[in-house]
């Protein structure tokens, strides 16, 4: 994984977790690995997985059993929810990226469509 030095590595991680979860790389009731297993595969230390799992779980992207590990929620419907948040964290991203370029939202939105029906 790579990291960018503009967002806590903490919320990369669980963003990478997230974007696992909503595209079923990681099913729904699937167990995530362990706090030292993970640390190892994004070569973070284990206290900054331990906040990434916080994270998730208070986010209720996930949930942990004492003495069985941490696992992706099972609720469809939260799932759906975070798919969509993704989904508008990005078109927002795209927004102010073509603003910064000095066009409109409705420019943005245009070339959107312009795109689409190439």
């Amino acid at each position: 994984m790579e990291y960018n030095s503009s967002l806590p590595i903490y919320l990369q991680a669980a963003n990478s977790i997230k974007q696992d979860i909503v595209t079923g790389k990681l099913s729904p009731g699937a167990r995530l690995p362990s706090v030292r297993d993970l640390a190892v595969e994004y070569t973070i230390n284990p206290n900054t997985v331990s906040r990434v799992y916080k994270e998730l779980e208070m986010e209720g992207v996930c949930f942990t059993r004492r003495g069985m590990g941490t696992f992706v929620t099972e609720d469809p419907e939260r799932v759906q929810q975070l798919k969509e948040e993704m989904a508008g964290a990005l078109i927002r991203e795209f927004l102010e990226g073509m603003e910064q370029l000095g066009f409109s939202r409705a420019q943005a939105i245009g070339f959107l469509e312009k795109e689409q029906s190439e």
